[in-house]
C-alpha cells in the first residue's frame, strides 16, 4: 500500500492545476476583413470562459481586391458596431479591452481613417502585421491543443497565415493574400490559377517546412466546411474543436460543395448563412494548400488569433498549465458541495489505476474534479447531467475519444453504473470506456463513503492486495462502513473481476 501512495504523490506535482483567476474582466475587439466581434473573458487566466461574444459581419474587406478600398457602407457598418461594443465594455465595467485589426484595414488605401475614427470613439486600434497575425493564431491552435505540431492555417477574409509550430513555439510565418473574400476573383480566371498562385507565393516566400505534417485549421470558413463535413459523416459529437479529416477530405469536400445548394447548408443550425458563400472558396483553397504541403491530416481548432493574443500575454508558468484541468478545475469547484474534494478523491482512487499512462491519468483527474457536478440535478437524471457537461462544455485540450471517456466516467459515477450513454461507443474503443467505467465506480464509492468531505478519505485507504480489492479504515472510524459503501465497493470489485474486504 505505501509503495503505492509513493508512486501516486511521485505522478500528482506534473498534474497541478491553476487557481490563478484573471487580473481583470478583459475584453478583445477583433476588426476583421468579413466581420467585426467582441468576446469578454473571465475566469482563469489560462483557459478564461467567455462572458459575452458577439458579431458584425461588416465585410470591410469584400472590395478590397477590386477596388482597394474599403467601401463607405462597410466603413460605416464596421464603425457602429466597434463604437456598440466600446460602450458595452464601459457598462461592463471591463478593465482590459484589446482593439485589433487586420489585413482589411492593413491593406485598405483608407484604413488609416478606419483607425482615426475609431480613435475618436475612444478605441486605440492596433493594427498587426501578417507575421504578427499568424503568431497569434499559432498561439491560439497552441493555446486550446497542448502539444500541437504541425502547420497552422488561418483563414481570414483579406488573408491567409500560415505558421510552424513545434515543442510549445511558433517557427517560421508566413502571410499570404488569399483571404475568402478575395478568392472568387482569383478562381475566376481559371481552374488551376488558384494553384499556381499559391505554388508561386509559397516559393517566394522561401516556405520549406517539412511534409506529412498535420494541418490545423482556424477560421470561421473552414470550421464551417468541418461542420459540413461532421453532417455529412453523421459525426455523434457536434463539438468542432480537434474535429479530424484525413488530408483527403479536402479534395472530396471541394467537389462535394460545389454541387450542394444553399438550402442545404442553410439546414445546418451550426453553420450561418453569411458562412455559405464562402465555402466552395475555402474548400478549393483548403484542397490546394494540403496538395502544396503534402499534409498528414486536418485537425480544427476553435482557437484562434483572439484566444492567441491571450495565451501570447501569459507568463511561461502559466501557459504550461493544462487547460482541461484548469477548466474542470474552475467548473468542479463552482458546483462542487465542498471545495477541493475533486484533488481528494483523484488521490484516494489514484492507487487502482497506477497502469494508466499519461493521456488516460489526466482524464481521469478531469473526471475527479467533476465529480461532484451532478449533485443539483434531479437524481434520476444525475447520470445524463454528467454526460452532458462531458460532452458539450466548452473544454479544449481534449479530442473526442477523451470526451467519450470522460463522460463514460461521469455517467458511472452519477449512477449509470455499467451502462455506456448512446452513442458513446462510436467516439472511443471498448477497452476506453471499460476503463472509464471504473474510474467512475471508483469515485462513486468514494462519494459515499466520505460524503463528499475530505476527512473520510484522509482516514482510509483503496488499493488491491493481490486479487483483492482492499477499503482500509481506521478501527475508530468503523462505523463509515455502511450499507451503501459495501454495496459500491461490492460493485466495484465485481467490474474489475477481483474479491473485496474491508481491512482495518
Amino acid at each position: 500500500m505505501n509503495s503505492m501512495l509513493s508512486q501516486v504523490r511521485a505522478i500528482a506535482p506534473g498534474m497541478a492545476t491553476s487557481p490563478q483567476q484573471a487580473k481583470a474582466r478583459t475584453a478583445i475587439i477583433d476588426i476583421g476583413s468579413n466581420s467585426v466581434r467582441l468576446v469578454v473573458y473571465d475566469g482563469p487566466r489560462r483557459i478564461p470562459f467567455i462572458l459575452f461574444n458577439e458579431k458584425v459581419m461588416a465585410g470591410l474587406g469584400a472590395s478590397l481586391g477590386r477596388t482597394g478600398r474599403i467601401e463607405p457602407e462597410a466603413m460605416e457598418r464596421g464603425l457602429r458596431a466597434a463604437g456598440r461594443f466600446a460602450h458595452l465594455c464601459r457598462e461592463m465595467e471591463v478593465q482590459e479591452v484589446r482593439c485589433v485589426a487586420t489585413a482589411a484595414v492593413r491593406d485598405a488605401e483608407n484604413g488609416d481613417e478606419f483607425i482615426r475614427r475609431a480613435r475618436e470613439m475612444g478605441l486605440e486600434v492596433e493594427l498587426l502585421t501578417g507575421g504578427q497575425e499568424a503568431v497569434a493564431a499559432a498561439h491560439g491552435v497552441l493555446s486550446g491543443i497542448p502539444g500541437a505540431d504541425g502547420i497552422v492555417g488561418d483563414l481570414g477574409g483579406g488573408s491567409l497565415e500560415l505558421a510552424r509550430i513545434r515543442d510549445g513555439a511558433v517557427h517560421e510565418t508566413i502571410s499570404l493574400p488569399l483571404g475568402v473574400l478575395r478568392l472568387p476573383q482569383i478562381r475566376a480566371k481559371g481552374p488551376a490559377v488558384l494553384e499556381r498562385m499559391v505554388r508561386k507565393m509559397l516559393a517566394k516566400a522561401g516556405w520549406d517546412a517539412p511534409a506529412d505534417l498535420p494541418f490545423y485549421l482556424v477560421g470561421g470558413s473552414w470550421r464551417a466546411l468541418a461542420r459540413f463535413d461532421m453532417e455529412l459523416t453523421r459525426f455523434p459529437l457536434p463539438v468542432v474543436h480537434q474535429y479530424e479529416m484525413p488530408a483527403t477530405r479536402a479534395e472530396q469536400l471541394t467537389r462535394i460543395v460545389s454541387h450542394v445548394g444553399k438550402a442545404r447548408f442553410k439546414d445546418i443550425p451550426q453553420i450561418t448563412g453569411s458562412r455559405v458563400p464562402t465555402l466552395p472558396d475555402a474548400a478549393a483553397l483548403l484542397s490546394v494548400i494540403v496538395r502544396q504541403l503534402k499534409s498528414s491530416r486536418l485537425v480544427v481548432s476553435a482557437y484562434g488569433l483572439r484566444e492567441g493574443l491571450l495565451f501570447g500575454d501569459l507568463p511561461p508558468d502559466i501557459r504550461a498549465h493544462d487547460p482541461l484541468l484548469v477548466a474542470a478545475e474552475a467548473e468542479g469547484e463552482a458546483q462542487a458541495r465542498f471545495t477541493g474534494h475533486g484533488d481528494m478523491i483523484e488521490r484516494w482512487i489514484a492507487p487502482l489505476f497506477l497502469d494508466d499512462g499519461d493521456a488516460w491519468r489526466r482524464i481521469r483527474r478531469a473526471a475527479c474534479l467533476l465529480a461532484d457536478v451532478g449533485w443539483r440535478a434531479n437524481p434520476d437524471f444525475r447520470s445524463e447531467r454528467g454526460v452532458e457537461i462531458a460532452l458539450h462544455s466548452n473544454w479544449v485540450g481534449i479530442n473526442a475519444a477523451e470526451r467519450a471517456m470522460l463522460a463514460q466516467a461521469l455517467h458511472s459515477n452519477f449512477g449509470g453504473g455499467l451502462s455506456t450513454p448512446p452513442g458513446i461507443e462510436r467516439l472511443a474503443p471498448p477497452e476506453a470506456l471499460r476503463r472509464a467505467t471504473l474510474w467512475g465506480l471508483a469515485i462513486r464509492l468514494g462519494q459515499r463513503l466520505s460524503g463528499g468531505v475530505e476527512g473520510p478519505l484522509l482516514a482510509s485507504r483503496l488499493g488491491m492486495e493481490g486479487n483483492v480489492l482492499e477499503l482500509r479504515l481506521r478501527s475508530v472510524d468503523a462505523d463509515l462502513f455502511g450499507e451503501a459503501v459495501e454495496r459500491r465497493q461490492r460493485q466495484l470489485a465485481q467490474a474489475m473481476g477481483v474479491k473485496h474486504r474491508l481491512a482495518w
